[in-house]
């Protein structure tokens, strides 16, 4: 259920604006620390989960793999492997939402 939510958060945040979508994109926001929550799809490659991840470590971003790709497409309409939350209210909401659920 709050898996659900968060996606339908996930859209809210697109339609605001306050989203990065596509590998490269999300990649320089999280040099640029301008990203506090980082979604990489579960299904994408093991390639791009891994240097999205290792990126969001070393700069201390928290990356997230809950949503597969077509969940991802579901919340934003744009068929991305990769997504970030720029505004901070956004991401802390989505992660109370997924927290709550483990």
């Amino acid at each position: 259920m709050n898996k659900q939510k968060a996606k339908n958060m996930l859209g809210l945040a697109m339609r605001a604006g306050k989203i990065v979508s596509g590998e490269e994109l999300v990649l320089r926001e999280i040099r640029q620390q301008n990203v506090p929550l980082v979604f990489v799809a579960s299904d994408a490659s093991q390639n791009t989960q891994k240097k999205i991840k290792d990126k969001g470590a070393f700069y201390h971003v928290t990356v997230l793999d809950t949503f597969t790709s077509e969940e991802i497409v579901q919340s934003i309409g744009k068929p991305r492997m990769v997504v970030g939350v720029v505004d901070q209210g956004f991401a802390r909401r989505i992660k109370e939402l997924l927290l709550e659920e483990m």
